[in-house]
């Protein structure tokens, strides 16, 4: 199955989101569309299918709503069971007059939803029953950065006890410990993912943990880089290790191959798909030659059946 969100439907008359669900022939690679729902908002950027493989959870970063929606024994969309809309505001006038959630994501244990909005700079936490796709406020129901900062995407360190949170406006990366039991986030360290004495103008856009949680990468859109940091695995502290250029424009996203051997860097604004070694050892990247042109990348899934 593969699902994605779509910015804009007209569901009754009416201007939505949608979620959209696929039937995938892994030999082929052929998608047939099974059916669509509204998202629950306008906009929808994110989406992320729990470990059960019962619900799947969406956010809309235009209306800065959240919603959990069943998903059938044969794949397709059940319409959304809960729908929540966030309220409030942050310092930035043109980027925070409102809400706009980014991103969802269950945590390692399915016991609990956390969402990046960008717009409110909070992470909040929600208590999640995938069996009846219901969301509700944890306690306590949010953490909040510092402000401008724009958290934008959130990534687990394969331990679970570890979370990494990007934050677009402010180019930081922020590392914070995470109690499963009671899903509370504590803040250990905000660190730059530019070089010194930057003076251009760049976003964050995209984190990954590598699958050994000893690096942890971050995306720039303006320096055009791949931010690369070592993880002490004890005390979770951050180090830069270095910068790598992704020989192209917007690095939006990027993605780790299975194994954590390769990275592969969207550059949007470019049209191509840049690939990348990794270093098992230092955590660096290094340029393969190979690239693949593709229409404003802005994200890769690798499927189940990948070899890459």
């Amino acid at each position: 199955m593969l699902y994605a969100v779509g910015e804009v439907e007209d569901f009754g008359g009416r201007e939505t989101g949608s979620v959209s669900a696929y039937d995938f022939d892994a030999k082929s690679g052929k998608l047939t569309l099974l059916n669509q729902q509204p998202s629950g908002g306008t906009d929808p950027c994110h989406l992320a299918v729990d470990a059960t493989g019962r619900c799947l959870l969406v956010a809309n970063y235009g209306s800065g709503s959240i919603a959990a929606l069943p998903l059938r024994p044969d794949g397709s969309l059940g319409p959304p069971s809960t729908v929540i809309q966030h309220h409030g505001s942050s310092v930035n006038p043109q980027r925070q007059a409102g809400p706009h959630a980014h991103y969802i994501t269950p945590d390692p244990a399915n016991r609990f939803a956390l969402v990046c909005d960008l717009g409110l700079d909070q992470i909040l936490l929600y208590r999640f029953d995938p069996a009846k796709s219901l969301l509700a406020p944890s306690d306590p129901p949010s953490v909040t950065l510092k402000r401008g900062a724009g958290p934008r995407h959130l990534a687990f360190a394969p331990d679970g006890r570890r979370a990494y949170v990007i934050n677009e406006m402010g180019s930081t990366l922020t590392a914070f410990g995470y109690d499963a039991k009671k899903a509370i986030l504590t803040e250990l360290q905000t660190i730059s993912t530019l070089p010194e004495r930057f003076t251009g103008q760049s976003t964050c856009a995209e984190v990954q943990v590598h699958p050994s949680g000893k690096f942890v990468y971050a995306s720039n859109r303006g320096d055009d880089s791949i931010a690369i940091f070592a993880a002490e695995l004890r005390t979770s502290a951050l180090t830069a290790v270095g910068r790598e250029p992704t020989r192209g424009k917007t690095p939006r996203h990027f993605a780790l191959a299975p194994g954590g051997k390769w990275l592969l860097a969207e550059n949007q604004d470019s049209n191509e798909v840049v690939v990348f070694g990794v270093d098992s050892r230092t955590g660096k990247l290094s340029a393969t030659g190979s690239t693949l042109e593709v229409g404003s990348p802005v994200c890769i899934v690798f499927a189940a059946t990948s070899s890459f």
